[in-house]
């Protein structure tokens, strides 16, 4: 723990402080401070573009053979699994995260790292079928600068997500880490600095989103900008996307339902359920915040979860025995209890929770006990607005029409849960559910190899997949002439 303003900040291929706000990481645990740094200013950030432009531009990385790239990644992911432990540990304290959590964020950032290391040596063009005569075929080339906005909830595996494919494609990748939780980002980019990338390809930014974050995206020589956060500010990185003609890919909010019928496996769904709201201290955008449970089975299937939640083990993140750890920060876990308040005043049933656990072990830190309410219409703000926290709303449906409309009933469309031994009803409703990931008799389960993304006001585009790099790349068509004869148009006059 320090009060000092350190020298943390990636620009352009030198560690230097910046020149922008102030930036403090706080501990969730203890509130007290664990760094503080000086954050990206806009000079800052058009130092690192164009570091990051000329670097891209340089021979001697895009010259490199899709092979050669491939050599960098796998580096990256060598470094990263001998630091996993540090790694773990260093998330877990600026983010409150459980320790088991953490670990697995680190091994998912080196498995994105490899899997797209593996992608890329066997990426291929294509040569498409001539229409003429000429031979015509279709390749991608890199953008040149990529601007990449990740949240505080998950740290180093989102950093990943976008850095790995960004390189592959041949980018270099302005990283913007969330103004909470910058610490795992900067450790990060140390780690690709000693793997050897070259210098300007990768620059770690930390600052606030008004001020570094805009200003990436505004940037002129920034090509595409990915980002993952809240609706609010995607849409205004859409927006300014728009006047500049540039690709986007948003990964944003969630309201997500969880489905459980009443031929359904109840232990596996009662403990799906459980986890895809109350791991991750429900900060997770496909949180299963909704319960639709049929009405046969509801009153029991709602009294074992709320039986079970308040079982659910809350402690520091760093005990393995954690389940449900500190939110990322005091201001956040006070934001989520209002949200509660609110509920339970509009007339929700307040069933486990809605409070800060009781003990002195629990005084300093960001704690919110796992929450269940019920009794509340659909269009009730509980029910519509994302929460972002160990928050659980229950909801009884008769047929599965209905189920299908309510469950659609939002702006958003990021993720479903379903709970069924019947295959034909977990094809038909997973196929009408509006969301860019379903999920059948298990819940926030993810494969690098899996493309992921929204649909409505959870976003546009997807990230993951041997898709993904390609999402970094501008396709472009090629025509090789095979006629030996000149084009007949001009006639006598090319003569």
């Amino acid at each position: 723990m320090t009060d000092e303003i350190a020298d943390e900040i990636l620009v352009g291929g030198r560690w230097r402080r910046g020149t922008g706000e102030a930036v403090t990481s706080r501990s969730p645990l203890t509130g007290e401070v664990l760094a503080r740094l000086r954050g990206a200013g806009p000079g800052d950030v058009d130092e690192a573009v164009r570091a990051g432009a000329a670097a891209a531009a340089d021979p001697a990385w895009r010259g490199l053979r899709p092979h050669e790239r491939a050599r960098h990644l796998v580096r990256i992911a060598d470094l990263i699994a001998g630091r996993a432990g540090d790694l773990a540990a260093l998330q877990t304290a600026d983010t409150g995260k459980s320790i088991n959590e953490t670990r697995a964020l680190v091994a998912s950032a080196e498995g994105t790292f490899r899997y797209f290391a593996a992608a890329l040596e066997t990426m291929e063009g294509a040569v498409t079928p001539p229409r003429g005569p000429y031979l015509t075929m279709s390749v991608h080339e890199p953008i040149g600068v990529v601007g990449a906005i990740t949240p505080w909830n998950s740290p180093i595996a989102s950093d990943a997500q976008k850095i790995a494919p960004a390189l592959a494609a041949g980018n270099a990748v302005v990283l913007k880490p969330a103004e909470w939780t910058p610490l795992v980002a900067l450790a990060l980019g140390r780690l690709v600095c000693d793997a050897g990338l070259p210098p300007g390809l990768l620059s770690v930014l930390p600052g606030p989103g008004p001020v570094t974050g805009d200003a990436i995206v505004r940037h002129p020589g920034v090509g595409k900008v990915s980002f993952t956060g809240g609706t609010a500010t995607g849409r205004r990185i859409g927006a300014v996307a728009a006047e500049k003609i540039m690709p986007v890919s948003l990964e944003l909010g969630g309201k997500s339902p969880t489905i459980v019928f009443p031929d359904a496996d109840r232990a596996q769904a009662v403990a799906g359920l459980l986890f895809g709201i109350f791991s991750s201290s429900g900060q997770s955008c496909v949180a299963g915040s909704r319960v639709f449970v049929h009405a046969s089975i509801y009153d029991e299937v709602l009294e074992e979860l709320v039986d079970r939640a308040g079982r659910l083990r809350v402690g520091p993140g760093a005990d393995p025995a954690t389940q449900v750890a500190p939110m990322v920060a005091h201001a956040h876990r006070d934001r989520v209890a209002a949200m509660v308040g609110a509920a339970v005043s509009a007339g929700a049933r307040l069933r486990c929770g809605g409070r800060a656990p009781e003990g002195e072990e629990y005084e300093k830190g960001a704690y919110y006990l796992p929450t269940i309410l019920d009794g509340v219409p659909d269009d009730a703000a509980i029910c519509q607005e994302e929460i972002f926290g160990p928050v659980l709303v229950a909801l009884p449906f008769e047929d599965e029409d209905e189920l299908v409309a309510r469950a659609n009933a939002t702006v958003y469309g990021l993720a479903c849960g379903i709970w069924t031994a019947d295959y034909r009803r977990a094809w038909r409703v997973a196929r009408r559910i509006e969301a860019g990931t379903v999920w059948i008799n298990t819940y926030k389960q993810f494969s690098v190899s899996t493309p992921f993304g929204g649909v409505k006001e959870s976003g546009l585009g997807r990230e993951k997949g041997r898709d993904g790099i390609q999402a970094y790349t501008r396709q472009k068509s090629l025509y090789w002439g095979l006629d030996e004869d000149p084009l007949p148009w001009a006639g006598d006059a090319a003569g």
